[in-house]
């Protein structure tokens, strides 16, 4: 068996009582084989040390220095507020490859961490360095200090740490920090009111109530809940008075305009949003509170239904005003309001929309939720990170010009170190965990999310079932579930069939194959036999799409896709002298579909024939003649997540499209 001693000593309480599933328990699921085994494998031989290399450069936004001053005369804490929640990522991100590899090198780096970490740690359980070690700040000065944001990825860093090693020593520093905080927040102080900014504490004091039973750490992440919009903000004069001094714009910038249990709509920053609905969903797992699961469910419906990018990114706006008109910036957009260039989409703000998505699956059991999951995963959170494993984007637009001017936290070409640093180990933290989001278990069964080639043990009812899958995902429809071992009774396996997946088939070993319907898990309940193979059969046609028509930004465009993937063009699969602005797709071309070994990494490719309009007069101009002289043209399109791996280049996803009037 491969399941580790550590891995079954710590478990959670149980499951949620108002979840549909469970995960897996910490290595206990891993990818084998394919698509994201090799993203795993690379996050552990690559990325991890590309991190701690980029946070030991002075000019990085996120430092490990700040972690070893403690004590030192003169001290002073370098790079930004959040940098010690992007230290506590990669940490989670070690813990996590630790939980499948057991590699001991990552065991003894993270207990030296953990000892500078617990070195630096304030005897009544405070920890920022960037007050602690800046004499201009002071504890709880300024919400834009981001000490709830670090203390939340402690907290959550520290409870997979004790899931993966069993070892307690991260445990005790995340405790005492929360300890803390519920002595600091839980009389609810009126100058504490609005002091939310990036609540990832919701998160993290949850996962320490899931591990440890102490009902304080659940009461606390309910009261930063009510916190939200729970007094009045001020009127205009002291939003301009805020930023005098340099604080964020409040209001609906940090989602406390208004009550979350009331709200309607996602607003504000979209980090902050996504990690506090992310917060409440967990909150509702725990007990059931069927208003704020309401407001929550609206709001996932407000983003997926207007506000998102087919990428599934969520941030539209680098700056920009709320519904409510609130200054904003690096947030949702209004209602329909989808620019490709300037899309701010945030790595991490497409990171925690993939994690709310997964909340509300386990809340509900419908697909659509794990469809949007997997849509995000695999285009715009995969995008963030370049094949290699090492550099970086911070936003992720759908349309890239070289000679266009850049705005804030945008770049032509991937990076290694930057300004803000929290996205490199968010991204790896995703990777190294997504198995986890692969599969899931209950009383009654099995759920499978994810495809690949992979495995996972859990339990059904107190039974122990082993299953392993074997798929070339995304690139193929084909997928073989095997059960290893089974449980002594009949159980129920859920699979789901995506929205996209017309046609799907489900066969049990040598019996006549199913029909399943789209958008829905396909369930088999039976008592199964080691050895019963379950084969499912996706079809991965390609597939044009076009926007809803309030989409200005989008209209008379097409974007294509292949089962999960996005498919844009690059001005690097161009002929010399042909611009991506030159390119028109009809709507009826006919698509070749080829599994390119040597291309980024090994990628399916589609080739089609389009439409090359003569080169533009006058780009200078605002508006000029329009063009009529065509040619064709043959284009190759690549999956949106792999784009910018060949140097810099123009890019998009949005086409014009050709419609052909019939005869």
């Amino acid at each position: 068996m491969w399941l580790t001693a550590a891995s079954v000593l710590v478990c959670t309480l149980a499951i949620s009582p108002n979840a549909k599933f469970e995960p897996p328990q910490l290595g206990a699921a891993r990818w084998t084989d394919g698509f994201w085994a090799s993203r795993f494998e690379t996050c552990w031989d690559q990325t991890l040390d590309a991190l701690e290399r980029a946070m030991r450069d002075p000019a990085n936004g996120a430092q490990l220095s700040n972690f070893e001053i403690v004590g030192q005369p003169g001290a002073e804490h370098r790079g930004n507020n959040w940098s010690d929640g992007d230290v506590y990522k990669w940490i989670e991100a070690m813990a996590r490859v630790y939980a499948v590899t057991r590699d001991e090198a990552l065991d003894r780096k993270m207990d030296e961490w953990i000892e500078k970490i617990a070195r630096t740690q304030a005897d009544d359980g405070y920890i920022s360095t960037q007050t602690q070690f800046n004499r201009h700040k002071e504890r709880w000065g300024m919400r834009q200090y981001h000490e709830l944001y670090n203390m939340g990825h402690l907290i959550t860093a520290a409870v997979i740490h004790y899931q993966a090693t069993g070892k307690d020593s991260f445990l005790k520093v995340g405790r005492k920090c929360a300890d803390y905080l519920y002595t600091t927040f839980q009389p609810r102080p009126p100058q504490l009111a609005h002091f939310g900014w990036n609540p990832s504490q919701i998160m993290g004091l949850v996962d320490l109530y899931r591990v440890t039973g102490d009902r304080r750490y659940l009461e606390l992440s309910e009261i930063f809940i009510n916190m939200r919009g729970s007094a009045r903000w001020p009127g205009p004069s002291a939003f301009a008075e805020l930023a005098k001094i340099g604080d964020p714009h409040p209001g609906d910038q940090t989602q406390d305009r208004v009550p979350l249990r009331k709200e309607e709509f996602a607003v504000g920053h979209a980090v902050t949003g996504a990690y506090l609905y992310c917060g409440a969903a967990d909150v509702v797992a725990e007990t059931g509170d069927k208003e704020l699961f309401a407001a929550i469910s609206r709001i996932w419906k407000d983003i997926v239904q207007r506000k998102m990018y087919i990428t599934g990114g969520t941030a539209a706006y680098h700056h920009g005003l709320s519904i409510r008109l609130d200054p904003v910036h690096e947030a949702y957009g209004a209602a329909y309001d989808l620019p490709r260039r300037t899309a701010y989409n945030e790595t991490c703000a497409n990171i925690a929309h993939a994690m709310f998505s997964y909340r509300m699956l386990a809340l509900t059991g419908e697909a659509q939720y794990a469809d949007i999951m997997e849509q995000t995963l695999y285009n715009s959170v995969l995008s963030g990170i370049s094949l290699d494993g090492t550099k970086f984007f911070y936003t992720n637009p759908l349309e890239c010009r070289q000679d266009a001017p850049l705005l804030s936290n945008d770049s032509k070409e991937r990076w290694s170190t930057w300004k803000c640093f929290c996205c490199p180990p968010n991204i790896a933290r995703t990777i190294a965990g997504c198995s986890q989001w692969a599969w899931g278990f209950s009383n009654d069964g099995v759920w499978i999310h994810l495809f690949g080639t992979g495995e996972a043990q859990g339990k059904c009812a107190g039974d122990e079932v082993h299953l392993r899958q074997e798929s070339n995902y995304p690139w193929e429809g084909k997928i073989t579930i095997t059960f290893v071992k089974v449980p002594s009774r009949s159980v129920t396996l859920r699979v789901r069939i995506p929205a996209w997946a017309d046609g799907a088939t489900c066969q049990v070993n040598d019996e006549m194959p199913q029909l399943c319907t789209a958008g829905t898990y396909h369930t088999l309940a039976r008592t199964w036999k080691e050895g019963d193979v379950v084969r499912v059969e996706l079809p991965l046609s390609v597939r044009l799409l076009e926007s809803h028509p309030w989409v200005e930004q989008n209209r008379n465009l097409v974007a294509v896709m292949r089962g999960p993937i996005v498919y844009c063009l690059e001005s690097v699969d161009l002929p010399q002298g042909v611009s991506i602005d030159d390119v028109v797709l009809p709507v009826d071309s006919q698509w070749q579909e080829r599994f390119e070994p040597g291309l980024l990494g090994g990628v399916v490719a589609l080739e089609a024939n389009a439409i090359r309009l003569e080169k533009s007069q006058g780009n200078e101009t605002l508006y000029r003649p329009v063009r009529k002289g065509v040619k064709p043209l043959r284009i190759r399109l690549v999956p949106y997540y792999a784009w910018g791996n060949r140097g810099p280049g123009d890019m998009t996803v949005w086409l014009p499209a050709s419609h052909t009037l019939a005869d």
